[in-house]
């Protein structure tokens, strides 16, 4: 009870808000080494996918820029030729409110790439397929994982700069 003898009511939290603004490839890159060196036959795809994530605040109020880069190098099986390289930005913005600002990079980081994948995972089967390979459909990506393991590797790093660094 509250000192007037009222029962206080129940603090209810911020409705979150997200809202996907806009979306759009800032980058695109597809390198088809193996038409470029003139090889043919068949030959079994070993896939490699590197993935890094990127915000930042824009200038208008709640508005984020969430950045998704995908680098996929594909090479024949159990040999070191290239078949393609393929590298994507893809960027979402974002109108994001409600979010506590301690919870807001984990947000970006992890939410807003994982409402845009789904689009930049048929741009990717798309471009492969028009490179002249069957299409690269990705597996489901762990933001949180990405997001953990990011965190984790900033921590070594602080931990083992020089204390008078």
């Amino acid at each position: 009870m509250s000192e007037n003898g009222e029962n206080p009511q129940p603090q209810q939290a911020p409705q979150v808000q997200m809202k996907i603004l806009g979306q759009y490839v800032r980058d695109l890159s597809f390198e088809n080494v193996m038409a470029q060196r003139g090889a043919s036959g068949e030959i079994q795809p070993d896939v490699n996918v590197q993935v890094n994530l990127d915000a930042k605040k824009r200038q208008a109020e709640d508005q984020y820029e969430v950045i998704l880069k995908l680098k996929v190098e594909s090479k024949a099986k159990g040999m070191s030729d290239v078949l393609f390289l393929l590298e994507i930005e893809y960027v979402g913005i974002f109108f994001i409110q409600g979010v506590p600002e301690d919870q807001l990079h984990p947000f970006l980081l992890i939410e807003c790439p994982r409402q845009i994948f789904p689009f930049l995972r048929r741009i990717v089967s798309d471009v492969t397929r028009d490179g002249g390979y069957p299409p690269l459909n990705l597996d489901n990506i762990d933001f949180v994982a990405i997001y953990r393991n990011e965190l984790a590797r900033r921590q070594a790093a602080q931990g083992q700069q020089p204390a008078d660094a």
